[in-house]
């Protein structure tokens, strides 16, 4: 390659790994909240608690804010892939079309509308309608991962496709839809998605028990939910990036041998390529493949000795409530499963180099014909939008979070005098147990607003004002 077009291909996929990447950090925790906060509606809806609605409330706000910010950073990807990457377009677009066009209509169309309906339509749509509109938006989510995921993995595992007039046409759609690759990674994509929810959950809550707050009952809850779904989760991640990481010898052979570090096969495989598409350097970047593989595997160790810790001391109320060293170190986790996810999306991507259609495009055939100063421009244009939506959404879900259940903009019943109680999640017909205040103040055990111990603050309430430990003073919560 020339010099300029060298330049321009390292800038057009540090792009993407940038935007890509910082793209499915909202990616994951949108349908991890989004199916947690469809499960506590159920609940609330069935078994009319207030605490339950008051919780699909909370966590419900949080997902809100990150899937608009993870809608905007989406529509600031298909830009930049399409202004890098026409290439590609051009010689599989007739293959890839078709999954992304229906992954836009999916999400942009289907799951927005259900969306809003369940955002706009608290004390408005009847319980069950308002609970069909979040399970809708939930599955609708799911889908389209799979769509991306189809189009995904046609680029690891081409299959289902003929060749004509030099392009790639599309030959068998259901070839194409059951791509191994594509449904191995969607598992492995869900399960990854809950197990972020799980630590995000269990961190935010652990941050107001540690500080003791009030909202003891509430937060309580809070964390057995995410403690209690981060360990399963995480068994099925695992066993699901298991059996892709089995099938790899066959589908993405040179990628096997880095990771294994077996330099014979690695050198073979060299050989047998260059003399089947001609001279070049078939092998993807070892630092690259090899390092995103340990970092995943690293952090995978570390996630499942500390989640099956949690399991078990969440079965005590005491921990739960007291253990303030447990809870700095769930607030600490966090990050963890976005490193695992992203570093797996580093050992998929780079792995494949220097193919971008497994065996059948290179990279840098794909890439657009721009001159550097053109795409150092989109690099800085787009790192720079990115770095900014990810602040705003980060900030956002931090000021929330740290706030806790109270002024919750969402579910808020603005409808005046005689309106329906602010436990009610679904409508006048759908109460979920007891009114809290209008203001998202917490209601009692048995649903009442206030009650002892119930204050903004630790010793606000009833029972001893003099103790040390604000959660003396309160009644045991019930689970």
């Amino acid at each position: 390659m020339e010099p300029d077009a060298s330049e321009v291909l390292d800038l057009a996929r540090l792009q993407f790994a940038l935007t890509a990447g910082g793209h499915f950090l909202f990616v994951a925790l949108t349908l991890g909240l989004a199916t947690v906060v469809a499960c506590l509606q159920t609940k609330a809806t069935v078994g009319g608690r207030a605490l339950d609605a008051r919780l699909v409330r909370f966590w419900g706000q949080l997902y809100v804010v990150n899937y608009a910010v993870g809608i905007v950073t989406g529509i600031v990807m298909e830009f930049q892939f399409g202004l890098s990457w026409s290439g590609l377009t051009h010689h599989a677009g007739n293959v890839l079309g078709a999954s992304l066009a229906v992954e836009t209509i999916v999400a942009f169309f289907v799951e927005s509308t259900f969306l809003g309906l369940w955002i706009f339509g608290w004390h408005r749509l009847g319980r069950w309608a308002h609970l069909a509109a979040i399970w809708i938006v939930t599955l609708t989510a799911y889908a389209s991962a799979y769509w991306i995921l189809v189009t995904n993995g046609f680029l690891n595992n081409p299959v289902g496709h003929r060749v004509a007039g030099g392009r790639l046409v599309l030959d068998d759609p259901v070839a194409v839809l059951t791509n191994p690759s594509a449904l191995l990674a969607f598992g492995h994509i869900a399960a990854g998605a809950l197990l972020t929810a799980g630590f995000f959950m269990a961190g935010v809550s652990a941050y107001h028990l540690f500080r003791r707050t009030a909202e003891w009952e509430f937060f309580g809850r809070s964390l057995r939910v995410g403690v209690f779904l981060s360990f399963p989760a995480l068994l099925a991640t695992a066993v699901l990036g298991g059996l892709q990481l089995s099938s790899l010898a066959t589908v993405q052979p040179v990628k096997a041998a880095v990771f294994e570090g077996d330099r014979a096969e690695i050198a073979r495989l060299q050989a047998e390529l260059t003399a089947t598409f001609g001279p070049g350097d078939y092998v993807p970047s070892e630092a690259w493949t090899r390092g995103g593989a340990l970092v995943m595997l690293i952090v995978f160790a570390l996630m499942l000795y500390f989640t099956f810790a949690g399991f078990v001391l969440a079965c005590f109320r005491t921990v739960v409530l007291r253990f303030r060293l447990w809870h700095v170190a769930l607030i600490a986790a966090v990050p963890l499963p976005y490193v695992a996810m992203t570093s797996g999306w580093v050992f998929r991507e780079a792995g494949r180099q220097p193919w971008v259609v497994y065996g059948l495009l290179k990279t840098e055939d794909a890439v657009s014909d721009l001159s550097p100063t053109a795409m150092r421009a989109s690099l800085v244009l787009f790192t720079a939008l990115f770095a900014l939506l990810a602040a705003v959404n980060a900030w956002l879900l931090v000021r929330l979070a740290r706030r806790g259940p109270v002024d919750m903009g969402l579910g808020r019943d603005e409808r005046g005098a005689g309106a329906a109680p602010d436990g009610d999640p679904g409508g006048s017909d759908g109460r979920a147990g007891g009114p809290g205040g209008s203001d998202g103040t917490p209601g009692g055990p048995d649903g009442r607003a206030g009650g002892p111990g119930c204050g903004n603050g630790p010793g606000d309430g009833g029972g001893p004002g003099d103790s040390d430990d604000p959660a003396d003073a309160l009644p045991a919560p019930r689970y």
